[in-house]
């Protein structure tokens, strides 16, 4: 199949509190064009911090932090950014302010919008949220790349909202606790338009020790502009 190819490499780091060095080995070990990193710095000095981890795993901030409530668009220098902007969700009394990125891309020839979010764990919370995450989806014309911690599976009304329209894998291979996976709650989607050559749940020791969410890769074919 014709295409350009995208590297996606989507992953709850955290907050950079496991073993950093494994983390940033990782990334570069798989070497993404793109990295959706949730729970990336998001406090004191966090434009410092994020610039930090870039720079460590050879890639440059694209979009989001702060912002984006601690979702961070990292990329390689093969992909050029235009147009970002972040969305804040309702917040909740007592709860956390979550929220989203979206960036516009370009690689090679082929254009893409992607977006990072990181849902409540509240199951309260996360149909909300999911419901204006994917408001903000539906808008975007073109590939679309989608990637969040959802903190629910397949089966769930908030996965089952963002997938709406879009494609993933229906392996079911679980990306939580790392340490003994049980869970399938980190998801990576994209628009019909855009081919899914592999995808993949990076299961390595590496893996297990840099976060206790285990990475989410997909090799993506674009359509040509």
């Amino acid at each position: 199949m014709s295409g350009v190819p995208l590297r996606v490499v989507s992953w709850n780091v955290h907050g950079m509190k496991d073993d950093r060095a494994a983390l940033v080995g990782l990334v570069r070990e798989l070497a993404p064009d793109v990295l959706v990193v949730q729970e990336a710095p998001r406090r004191f000095r966090w434009r410092e911090k994020s610039a930090t981890l870039a720079a460590d795993c050879g890639m440059v901030v694209a979009a989001g932090g702060l912002p984006a409530l601690g979702n961070l668009l990292l990329v390689s220098l093969r992909v050029a950014i235009g147009e970002t902007w972040c969305v804040r969700y309702p917040l909740t009394p007592g709860r956390h302010l979550r929220g989203a990125f979206f960036a516009q891309g370009r690689v090679r020839g082929a254009s893409f919008t992607v977006s990072g979010s990181h849902l409540a764990t509240d199951p309260a919370e996360r149909p909300t949220q999911a419901a204006h995450w994917k408001d903000e989806l539906i808008k975007i014309t073109g590939p679309v790349i989608a990637a969040a911690d959802l903190n629910e599976g397949p089966g769930g009304g908030a996965w089952r909202t963002v997938e709406d329209g879009l494609v993933t894998s229906k392996d079911d291979d679980p990306t939580f606790p790392a340490a003994a996976p049980s869970k399938r709650i980190d998801g990576l989607f994209v628009s019909p338009d855009v081919h899914i050559e592999r995808y993949e749940i990076i299961a390595t020791d590496r893996a297990r020790v840099a976060s206790d969410h285990l990475p989410v890769l997909a090799d993506l074919l674009l359509p040509s502009d």
